[in-house]
């Protein structure tokens, strides 16, 4: 739909061939380039060459382009600095080398100990009947006290969010607290494995005495054996930032804040150590000023998730309609618009996460990726990218 040498490039989140959108639906989006990763792969191991060029041959058969990684997962031993860290690391090296032979070259990834982004509730119904992702900072709060039972996990909220929680504990049904369990330990985007609950326990507890000072150094360590590598093959990485965007279940969390993504991006000074501007995730942060952000740091932005948050309570949203809620997503857009003229690159955005509209027409999706919800909201920035650029 636009320019195909500079500007915004139009993209689409794709599991891979377990997906139940199928390549041929994202191709009647109107999007030209898919969002992926080789899921299929046990995290930390190497991302092979002939993998790669499989999975890109398939996306070209459709004719579409793989346009960014998402995600090259950091395997937890290379956070935390312990077991086989080493090897990991060196790991990433090679699938980041194999990535750019075959012309994949934007990497998005991420820093979130433990879980990928986490929500309440995965069926939340809107004012207009359709049903969108929340998260409730009450309910995190009954989950963290009386289900995971985290060591000194009252800490963290207020007198008044423990009443509620322990309120809503009480009232809930054994099928509530089952399904937020579920929601809760349901792992990283795009496969149906989650966690089992003792297992979980485990993963978080390991992080017990990793402050977020620590964390950052380990961070850091990571940064500094990866970036020349992406430099020397033309990668640019392009961290997400941490969603929510506040510290969860007792983890050291480093990427919510304007403040915290300058400290980040300046740890390695670098074009290509970028990031992914989340302005649903940074948006459930109301201290964040998105536009600002976006203007800061657009020369250093290499990937977009456009998508609104409404924010109702302390530390509690939904997720709105692409062009409602608490993000200015048109000026978000055309700071986007003018960085990408005036680097003379095609910046790849995608819609985010989407309601489910007409349930009965829908076919089954990984939370948040549905088919309908996600090609009206890419609709919807199409036209205000359309109205920006006239």
């Amino acid at each position: 739909m636009f320019d195909d040498t500079t500007g915004l490039e139009e993209t689409w989140r794709w599991y891979g061939p377990n997906d139940p959108v199928k390549l041929s639906f994202v191709r009647q989006t109107g999007a030209t380039g898919i969002v992926t990763a080789l899921h299929q792969i046990p995290i930390g191991a190497v991302w092979e060459q002939q993998q790669i060029k499989e999975r890109k041959e398939e996306i070209e058969h459709h004719g579409l382009t793989w346009s960014v990684v998402e995600s090259l997962p950091i395997h937890e031993d290379i956070k935390t600095h312990s077991g086989n860290f080493l090897e990991y690391i060196e790991n990433y090296k090679i699938s980041l080398g194999n990535l750019a032979a075959q012309g994949v070259r934007t990497i998005c990834y991420n820093v979130m100990p433990v879980l990928d982004w986490t929500r309440t509730d995965l069926d939340y119904t809107v004012k207009d009947g359709s049903s969108a992702l929340n998260f409730d900072w009450v309910t995190l709060c009954a989950f963290d006290l009386f289900i995971l039972k985290r060591k000194a996990a009252e800490e963290a909220y207020s007198e008044e969010v423990i009443n509620w929680a322990k309120e809503w504990f009480d009232q809930s049904t054994p099928s509530e607290r089952k399904t937020l369990t579920k929601t809760m330990v349901a792992g990283l985007p795009g496969t149906d494995q989650g966690f089992e609950m003792d297992h979980f326990k485990s993963a978080v507890a390991r992080y017990e005495g990793i402050s977020p000072d620590r964390y950052l150094d380990h961070i850091k360590y990571f940064l500094q054996e990866i970036i020349p590598v992406a430099e020397k093959n033309n990668v640019v990485m392009c961290v997400h930032p941490d969603d929510p965007p506040f510290d969860i279940l007792g983890l050291p969390r480093i990427m919510g804040t304007e403040a915290q993504i300058s400290h980040y991006l300046n740890l390695y000074n670098s074009v290509n150590h970028g990031l992914t501007l989340c302005t649903g995730s940074l948006g459930a942060n109301p201290d964040n000023n998105i536009v600002a952000i976006t203007k800061k740091y657009q020369d250093r932005i290499h990937f977009a998730h456009l998508r609104n948050v409404t924010n109702y309570a302390y530390r509690s949203f939904y997720e709105d309609n692409h062009l409602e809620g608490s993000v200015d997503m048109p000026a978000v857009v055309q700071i986007l618009i003018k960085a990408a003229e005036k680097r003379k690159i095609l910046l790849p955005f995608r819609p985010d996460h989407g309601h489910v509209l007409a349930k009965e027409c829908e076919p089954s999706s990984y939370p948040g990726y549905p088919l309908i919800g996600r090609m009206r909201g890419l609709a919807e920035i199409r036209g205000l990218v359309l109205g920006l650029k006239s």
